[in-house]
C-alpha cells in the first residue's frame, strides 16, 4: 500500500452546465468530480453529497442566537467506469491520468425549497460536497455552491389587487397644537418584478405651519428568527421625492413612479429567514417624526402577463371614442387655457412661515395669509368667430 504524501494535483467539482445561473425545484444537478494525482494513490471511495440549509446566527446581549433548517440532503457513492477495483472495492489512481466520477440528482419538487440568500445575520446556501476516502489516510474534501431561485408568480388575485391607506399626524410646537399633516396613497397592485415601475397615486395635505416634503421609497425587511427571538434589518433600496408643500397647501401625485431595482425575489417560505418588501410613502416634517404609510410589496420572478387589464384597455378605448366624438361635433373654438390662473390648493385657516424672520427667542414668527378670492375664469366666445349664414350656439355641459 502506498501512503499518499502529497495532495492531489486536481480535486474539484465541475457542473455539466457551468453557464447555468440558477436551479429551481425539480431541476437536475449534474456534474463530475475530477481527480488528478501526482503519485500512485489508492482510493477506497469517492462520495458526493448534495446539501442545502438555512442558517441564522447573531448575538443578543451575552446570548448567542443560532438556528438551522435543512432543505436538501442527498448522498451517493461514485464509481469509475471501466476501472478495475480490488476485493475491498478500492481503486488505484496513477499520475498522468485524469479520472472523472460523474454524479446527478434531482432537486425536490416545488414547495420544498427556498431561494438562495446571503444576508447580514444568516444565509440560505446550496452546494455539492465530494469526499475522497483513502486507506489509513485522512479524507479529503472539496465543495462547489450552486444558486437556487424558486419561481414566484405575481399573477395571482391577491398580488394583482390594489393596496392603499390613509395616515394623518397632529403636529405641535412647544406643546401647542400646530395643525396636522395627512396623506392618502394607493398603488394598483402588490406584485412586481425587477425593472417594473410602481405607479403611485397620492394626496398630501399640510395644515401645519411648516414646510413638508413628501417622499416614497422601496424598503427591504430582512427578518431573522433564532432561539425564539426575532431580529429585523431594514434597508432602503430606492427613493423618489415630490415638491415641497408649504403651509395650507396640498400636493397630488398622479402616476408618480418608482422603479424596482435589481433585487432578490421575496423569500416567504422559510421558517427562520424572511425577506419582505414594502413601498414606504412618507412625509418629512421638520422638527417632528415622519408621517409614514407602508404598503406591502411582493417581488416575484414571473412578471405581470397583462391578463386582467382588459377593463383598462376597454375604458381607455371608450375614452378615446368619447374624445373623438367631441371632434365630430365641430366645436368652433376650444376654450382658452386656464394655465394663466394660479392653481391654489389652499386649505382653511392657513399659516405661512416667515423663514428668515425671528424674534429674540427661538420661536419663529408666523403670519396669517389674507383671504384669497379666485378670479373669474377668462371669457371666451361660444359662437363661431367666423359665422356662416346659419350661425348657431353650442351649449357647454
Amino acid at each position: 500500500m502506498v501512503v499518499l504524501a502529497k495532495k492531489p494535483k486536481t480535486f474539484e467539482i465541475v457542473f455539466t452546465d457551468p453557464s447555468k445561473a440558477f436551479y429551481s425545484s425539480g431541476d437536475k444537478v449534474a456534474g463530475r468530480v475530477v481527480l488528478e494525482v501526482s503519485e500512485v494513490t489508492r482510493v477506497s471511495a469517492v462520495k458526493v453529497f448534495g446539501l442545502g440549509c438555512a442558517r441564522v446566527e447573531y448575538s443578543k446581549g451575552k446570548q448567542r442566537c443560532r438556528e438551522e433548517v435543512a432543505y436538501l440532503k442527498y448522498e451517493e457513492t461514485l464509481h469509475l467506469d471501466e476501472q478495475p477495483t480490488d476485493t475491498d472495492g478500492s481503486v488505484t489512481l496513477r499520475p498522468g491520468n485524469r479520472y472523472e466520477y460523474t454524479f446527478g440528482f434531482e432537486l425536490p419538487q416545488h414547495g420544498q425549497l427556498v431561494s438562495s440568500y446571503k444576508g447580514k445575520f444568516g444565509y440560505i446556501r446550496y452546494y455539492v460536497k465530494a469526499f475522497m476516502e483513502r486507506p489509513s489516510q485522512p479524507s479529503l474534501e472539496c465543495r462547489k455552491e450552486f444558486e437556487v431561485e424558486e419561481p414566484l408568480d405575481i399573477n395571482t388575485p391577491d398580488l394583482l389587487s390594489p393596496a392603499g391607506g390613509m395616515m394623518e399626524k397632529k403636529v405641535t410646537c412647544m406643546f401647542i397644537p400646530d395643525g396636522q399633516v395627512s396623506l392618502n396613497a394607493k398603488i394598483n397592485r402588490k406584485g412586481f418584478c425587477e425593472g417594473e415601475d410602481i405607479c403611485i397615486s397620492a394626496k398630501f395635505e399640510n395644515s401645519c405651519s411648516r414646510i413638508v416634503v413628501p417622499k416614497a421609497a422601496i424598503i427591504a425587511k430582512h427578518i431573522y428568527q433564532a432561539n425564539g427571538r426575532t431580529k429585523v434589518f431594514r434597508q432602503k433600496l430606492s427613493c423618489v421625492r415630490g415638491n415641497h408643500v408649504i403651509s395650507g397647501m396640498c400636493d397630488v401625485w398622479q402616476g408618480k413612479s418608482i422603479r424596482v431595482p435589481k433585487i432578490k425575489p421575496s423569500i416567504l417560505g422559510c421558517n427562520i429567514i424572511r425577506v419582505e418588501y414594502a413601498l414606504m410613502i412618507y412625509v418629512h416634517i421638520p422638527g417632528s417624526d415622519k408621517l409614514i404609510l407602508e404598503l406591502p410589496l411582493v417581488i416575484g420572478t414571473i412578471p405581470y402577463n397583462g391578463f386582467g387589464s382588459r377593463t383598462n384597455s376597454v375604458s381607455s378605448q371608450e375614452g378615446s371614442e368619447t374624445s373623438n366624438s367631441w371632434v365630430s361635433l365641430g366645436i368652433p373654438s376650444a376654450p382658452p387655457s386656464y394655465s394663466d390662473i394660479a392653481q391654489d390648493c389652499r386649505l382653511d385657516s392657513p399659516l405661512a412661515p416667515l423663514l428668515d424672520d425671528y424674534d429674540g427667542s427661538d420661536s419663529p414668527i408666523f403670519m396669517h395669509t389674507p383671504g384669497f378670492q379666485f378670479p373669474p375664469p377668462p371669457a371666451y366666445s361660444e359662437i363661431d368667430p367666423e359665422p356662416s349664414g346659419n350661425a348657431h350656439v353650442l351649449r357647454v355641459c
